[in-house]
């Protein structure tokens, strides 16, 4: 069993704090995601747990093991980088044996890893050829083939597909998946790309600034973000956000939210006032068209073929909504738009929390 379990890990540069506290559990042969924007943390905590960075505070285990102050290479770990690290004179069969030669292991035992590593992959017809006669997916097999040989406790990759083009990252991201699925090693992936996590993870990770926003599967975060940041994070187009204020139901039924002149029944949350000002939140595929409602005018039209992106404008409110159906829309149109019922998210506008 190899769980990975990070406890109030903190880093410093000099007097910069970079990482604050930083606490997760991952179990055995689950696949976590740590995502977020550029600066986050995210690749400071990888090399962390890889034993490339000191920890300043806190501590790292991997199983029983408490590995802050050992070596990259005695933490059983594998790591693979945006950046592939082949060495151009060898070829993929020398890159993927290089780390078990190193350690002198029997010479029919690195044979059978690379042979086994390559079937997976789909490397055999590569092993005699050099990096540079290989396609930039193909590099990237082999850095993950170089990892899977060594069969560690864990896999590290630090946005192994941000360096290839957009059709072979949605083939890659559906390979890694499935390298996982048979391999069941834990696996810890850092990437900027909230698709990339939400198609992959088991558990994803949201970071901003060296702390952690939340955790939890994809569609825990899709459907429950915790704050604004995550809200706007996660998805894509991000949902919209819409400052508004908490209005008292008429006939007493319950509350409502009133946002650019109109009113929408409030979920059913525990202490809402009158007169309390939050953030409406909704997902763009859940903002139809409706007799009554905001008005906005289409500012642009973004056919996809399955689905239709229309961001539309009122005043310096910006929205985007997600249609399945073919309206043929026009810019400079006016519509009027309303939420899907239950599809409000309500979250505190001084400090950004949901609210229920």
């Amino acid at each position: 069993m190899t769980q990975v379990t990070i406890s109030d890990l903190r880093k410093n540069y000099g007097t910069t704090e970079v990482l604050h506290g930083v606490d997760i559990d991952i179990a055995d042969g689950e696949f976590v995601v740590l995502v977020g924007p550029s600066g986050c943390g995210k690749s400071t905590l990888l090399r962390m747990i890889a034993g490339l960075e000191g920890v300043t505070a806190g501590t790292i285990k991997i199983g029983d093991r408490v590995v802050n102050n050992l070596p990259p290479a005695e933490r059983d770990i594998a790591m693979v980088f945006q950046n592939y690290a082949l060495y151009p004179h060898k070829t993929v069969e020398a890159n993927m044996a290089f780390s078990l030669r190193m350690r002198r292991m029997d010479k029919g035992e690195i044979k059978e890893r690379v042979q086994r590593a390559a079937a997976i992959l789909g490397l055999e017809p590569y092993l005699d050829r050099y990096p540079r006669a290989l396609s930039g997916g193909q590099r990237q097999r082999v850095a993950m083939g170089r990892a899977i040989v060594r069969d560690p406790q864990v896999f590290l990759f630090d946005e192994p597909l941000s360096n290839l083009d957009a059709k072979l990252r949605v083939q890659m991201r559906g390979e890694m998946r499935e390298l996982h699925q048979r391999l069941s090693t834990t696996t810890i992936y850092v990437t900027h790309d909230q698709i990339e996590a939400m198609t992959m993870a088991d558990k994803i990770v949201v970071m901003q600034s060296g702390h952690i926003e939340q955790i939890g599967s994809p569609l825990d975060l899709y459907d429950r973000p915790n704050n604004v940041f995550v809200a706007s994070f996660i998805g894509s187009p991000s949902m919209n956000l819409i400052d508004g204020v908490i209005r008292a139901g008429q006939a007493g039924n319950g509350f409502e939210v009133e946002v650019m002149g109109s009113r929408f029944p409030a979920p059913q949350i525990t202490g809402l006032q009158d007169g309390q000002e939050v953030t409406m939140g909704v997902r763009p595929e859940h903002l139809e068209l409706a007799e009554t409602g905001m008005t906005a005018t289409v500012s642009v039209v973004e056919p996809t073929g399955a689905e239709t992106h229309v961001i539309l404008k009122s005043d310096d409110i910006e929205l985007v909504s997600v249609f399945r159906e073919r309206h043929g829309f026009t810019p400079g149109q006016s519509v009027n738009l309303a939420p899907s019922q239950g599809a409000i998210h309500i979250f505190d506008r001084a400090i950004g929390n949901r609210l229920g």
